[in-house]
């Protein structure tokens, strides 16, 4: 399997992350790209400040795609970046591309990589709101604000 993951302060871009996993092999490619939102927790947000030590923050997400490998074999390549530094509405902090020979794989396995990535990376996020500055874990967040598995966010 191929992989690429990196950390970076650089914008990041689907384009070239898709074209690192196309696979004369693979009929499906799936993205997840996610974006800063103007709002968190009726907040409103300015942007956001993103912070990771990049060789650890790396690592893990090679472990990650060791975990997509072993789940889903037929998968051909993963690439996953994250971005540090700040990020404006509406750009991308985070992007998890997966290519395999049928859809069924590309999704599970692209869905897999983010909700692993929210819940083990060490990425530190700070929000910037109009009223102050919040740090949160780098943690999936249902739809109401909460963070998963039950509790309040940090």
């Amino acid at each position: 399997m191929r992989t690429h993951y990196e950390i970076t302060e650089s914008p990041l871009s689907l384009d070239a992350l898709v074209e690192r996993v196309t696979d004369p092999s693979s009929g499906a490619v799936a993205t997840f790209t996610g974006t800063t939102r103007n709002s968190f927790m009726s907040k409103a947000v300015q942007y956001l400040e993103y912070e990771a030590y990049a060789p650890l923050a790396e690592q893990v997400l090679g472990e990650i795609g060791t975990e997509i490998a072993a789940r889903w074999p037929s998968v051909a390549a993963v690439a996953i970046a994250h971005r540090v530094g700040r990020v404006e509405i509406g750009e991308a902090s985070v992007i998890v591309v997966v290519s395999a020979p049928h859809r069924r794989e590309a999704l599970a396995a692209c869905a897999y990589g983010i909700d692993r990535l929210k819940a083990v990376l060490p990425v530190w996020k700070k929000e910037v709101l109009a009223d102050g500055k919040v740090w949160r874990e780098n943690a999936p967040v249902d739809r109401t604000g909460e963070v998963e598995r039950g509790g309040e966010p940090p």
